[in-house]
Order: C-alpha cells, then sequence, then structure tokens
C-alpha cells in the first residue's frame, strides 16, 4: 500500500495536472458526457498506484499513459457508444511524445478555430461533439442528408485541425 506522502505528493500533481488531462482525454475520446468519468478512474488508478510513480520524474507523462488505457478500457465496455476514435488511432497519437501535449494551448486554439468556421459547419461541430448526436439526428434537425453532414463533419475536422496547426506554427516562429 501506497505512504500517506506518496499519495499525497501524486494527488496534488493530478490537481496541477487535470485540466491538461482533460484535454487530452477529450481529444481521445471527444464525449463530453464520459470524459470526467475517465478522469475520475484515472484519479483512482492515480492513487492506488501511488508508489509507482518516481518523484522528479515525468508526472504528465506518467498519467497520461494511465489515461489512455483508461479511455481504451472504457472503450470496450459493452454499450459505449461509438462517439470516440479508433482504439489503433489512439495508439497512433499516443505514440507522439506526450511531454509535447500542449492540451491548455491546443484547447484555446481550439477554441480560436471553432470562431471562424461558418455557422452551420460550428452547429454541424457542437451537434455531434457536444450534443453527442447521431449523423442522422444532425440531419434531421438541420434539414440535411446524412452524407451531407459526414462530409460537413470531416471538413470542419480538417478546417479546426489545420487552423491549430497554422497557430502553433504561428507561435513557435
Amino acid at each position: 500500500m501506497p505512504s500517506q506522502d506518496q499519495i499525497s505528493l501524486v494527488q496534488r500533481l493530478f490537481v496541477q495536472n487535470t485540466m491538461a488531462l482533460r484535454g487530452f482525454v477529450l481529444a481521445l475520446m471527444p464525449d463530453f458526457s464520459r470524459v470526467d468519468d475517465v478522469v475520475q478512474e484515472t484519479f483512482l488508478t492515480v492513487t492506488a498506484k501511488a508508489d509507482d510513480f518516481l518523484d522528479g520524474t515525468n508526472f504528465r507523462s506518467w498519467v497520461f499513459s494511465i489515461a489512455r488505457f483508461k479511455v481504451l478500457e472504457a472503450l470496450r465496455k459493452p454499450g459505449a457508444t461509438v462517439l470516440s476514435l479508433d482504439a489503433e488511432v489512439i495508439e497512433s497519437l499516443c505514440a507522439t511524445e506526450i511531454e509535447d501535449w500542449h492540451a491548455d494551448e491546443q484547447l484555446l486554439a481550439l477554441g480560436r478555430c471553432l470562431d471562424e468556421l461558418t455557422p452551420q459547419a460550428r452547429r454541424a461541430v457542437e451537434l455531434r461533439y457536444e450534443q453527442a448526436h447521431r449523423p442522422a439526428e444532425i440531419a434531421q434537425r438541420m434539414g440535411w442528408t446524412v452524407n451531407s453532414v459526414n462530409v460537413a463533419l470531416a471538413r470542419a475536422r480538417a478546417a479546426l485541425r489545420d487552423c491549430v496547426e497554422r497557430q502553433f506554427n504561428h507561435e513557435v516562429t
């Protein structure tokens, strides 16, 4: 069983990194209703495995690795809706250096980029990712075909990705 000092340390570090962790989980599983559950399960695991963390090492990398497994676990649960990325895509995203994850900045950039979308594209994105509606429901609400919804969402995701990348490339230079 972990010592109380070690538990206190990892819990304090967890609280300091919660916003970045939520962004990380949200990027892997864009279902607002489930993100908090995964973050809470990550907290419980971090507390239980407090002795596995070595003080002075990269806490964020350690906790993000645990969160990645919690996301994959959540995707395997019976009845899990498919509002998330495929497990292979998650593994691919996580193969990049977790230390380079700038969730706070990316979320701010994403917010700015959402403002640049056309009103219809933004509405489709909000219906899909904030309100968890399926494409058929979105099509009905917006008077579109399901195919039009899928195309609009694909274009919006590409535009958002490009916009966020442009903002980060601009900040770096």
